[in-house]
């Protein structure tokens, strides 16, 4: 109950302050367990990520629709949450996610066990197809952008940079890599945007969203999956496809971004058990301290799931109240300025001096891929480019 408690302050954490994605926390605990925490009971660590995890889930469409600041699986919320954060109706965008990440917990449970049975049955046949699949949804992500030749040159550039960097040999690639491109990108470009918010209106939605639910519902439940045993796909493409196959409108895409958000999270652990691989930076931290999962184990997960999904459902709406009344007090470019200053301490403290050459390079090409005015998931090319490329050859 205590690694419960932390787990979830530890996700509320990760999902307020800007650019701390939860992909971040799992590379830097996966370097504690193997000296601090060694003395620490690997079930209670496992206890902690899950129940971070799903909490991040929950919290991170606060920044992201009140200040802006999305991380790489809730930047497709700036739309349609901005829009009705000018509108007044910034808490009720904030709701909607909320919706669709508790619908998406119960989801989760309810065809966990069966997806074990299907998915471990066709897993084998699926896994020849991975590169192709992946090229597939790439070309497809890559054809919703309106910029077509910048969404390619983004995905080019970054999957580049992705390739050097996984082959040159630093110590945690990956933290650099990610940090700069989705972190340090993001607080540098953030700090010189000044937002101005109106007046918000704090009432949940009004309008009828149980047709808005049921295509979200839909949406998510064929999307995430898929993404979730697909390597390098995220919650971000898992919504775009989603959006594809069940037409939302704005309301519906909101709810559909939550439940994807936490589907995908909470899949990459069943992923984990079926296949014994790693989709999300949680799952990563999970296998590094305890191994495969145990049916056992992914039991006390998916009971994390429920208890934390439902804790945070709460405390996302009682921190979205706070924040909007408080929202105009926030010094949002000082806490961004703190915050990379934290992350280049990180990254140096992890990955030395030649991951601060990455971070820099991979920041100066985030901050480019920002430019040309596509979405941010096309960034992805840095995990996906390198993934197609290993299948292939």
């Amino acid at each position: 109950m205590i690694f419960l408690l932390l787990g979830i302050i530890a996700g509320t954490l990760t999902g307020l302050v800007p650019g701390v994605h939860i992909n971040l926390i799992g590379i830097f605990l996966i370097s504690l367990s193997a000296s601090l925490f060694t003395s620490i009971e690997p079930t209670y660590l496992v206890v902690f990520i899950a129940s971070m995890a799903i909490t991040h889930t929950f919290i991170d469409f606060i920044p992201s629709i009140f200040l802006g600041c999305p991380d790489t699986d809730t930047e497709l919320s700036i739309l349609p949450g901005h829009d009705l954060l000018k509108k007044g109706q910034g808490y009720q965008a904030v709701m909607l996610t909320c919706y669709g990440s508790l619908i998406a917990v119960f989801t989760l449970i309810l065809i966990s066990f069966p997806s074990v049975l299907i998915i471990s049955k066709i897993y084998s046949f699926i896994s020849k197809l991975i590169p192709y699949l992946l090229i597939l949804a790439s070309f497809f992500l890559i054809s919703r952008e309106k910029k077509k030749f910048s969404a390619l040159s983004a995905f080019l550039l970054s999957g580049f940079l992705g390739w050097n960097v996984l082959n040159i040999g630093i110590k945690e690639p990956l933290l650099p890599l990610l940090t700069g491109l989705f972190g340090a990108s993001m607080l540098i470009t953030s700090i010189k945007n000044k937002t101005q918010i109106p007046k918000q209106d704090i009432t949940i939605p009004k309008k009828n969203l149980s047709k808005p639910i049921a295509k979200a519902f839909i949406g998510s439940l064929i999307a995430s999956p898929l993404c979730s045993f697909l390597p390098g796909l995220g919650s971000g493409q898992a919504a775009i496809i989603g959006d594809s196959i069940s037409k939302t409108d704005k309301r519906g895409f909101l709810v559909l971004l939550g439940a994807t958000n936490t589907l995908v999270m909470g899949f990459s652990f069943i992923s984990l058990y079926i296949i014994s691989k790693t989709r999300t930076g949680a799952a990563v931290a999970i296998q590094e301290i305890i191994g495969n999962l145990s049916l056992k184990i992914l039991t006390l997960i998916l009971i994390i799931v429920v208890v934390s999904g439902t804790v945070s459902f709460f405390l996302t709406i009682f921190l979205a109240k706070f924040f909007l009344q408080k929202i105009t007090k926030i010094n949002y470019a000082f806490l961004s300025i703190i915050t990379l200053i934290i992350l280049t301490i990180i990254v140096f403290l992890m990955s030395g001096f030649f991951g601060l050459g990455v971070l820099m390079v991979s920041a100066f090409t985030g901050i480019y891929c920002i430019s040309l005015g596509v979405r941010r998931t096309q960034m992805m090319g840095c995990l996906l480019l390198p993934t197609i490329i290993l299948y292939l050859f």
